[in-house]
């Protein structure tokens, strides 16, 4: 079982940036490929970013291409997604998920945290 906690959300002027974090619990967190998500009010989960176990492969979502950047610390049990220029439509909680796999698909991820609301105003 890993249970993962995420941090760094908060309130941000369109434009701002934030850096989201994400510390599973136990020792086995180099085995995961890690992801984030958003949802927000009245939508879908949707897929923001993903790293492989070792940093080797990430994957983005057009929307976020060029502004946000996922990366993980494996010595540190961390992942960390750094999001520039940020936009006011991209109000929502963050979800850090863990999976086998590195993928976009929000099924294939095993564990989940319970989020972080990020806010942004215009």
């Amino acid at each position: 079982q890993v249970q993962l906690v995420e941090s760094g959300g908060g309130l941000v002027q369109a434009g701002g940036s934030l850096r989201l974090s994400c510390a599973p619990s136990g020792s086995t967190f180099s085995t995961y490929a890690m992801g984030w998500f958003r949802q927000a009010p009245g939508k879908e989960r949707e897929f923001v970013a993903a790293i492989s176990r070792k940093a080797t492969t990430t994957y983005y979502a057009d929307s976020v291409k060029g502004r946000f950047t996922i990366s993980r610390d494996n010595t540190k049990n961390t992942v960390y997604l750094q999001m520039n220029s940020l936009k006011p439509e991209e109000t929502a909680i963050y979800y850090c998920a863990a999976g086998v796999v590195v993928t976009t698909a929000v099924r294939a991820y095993e564990y989940w945290g319970q989020g972080t609301q990020v806010t942004v105003s215009s």
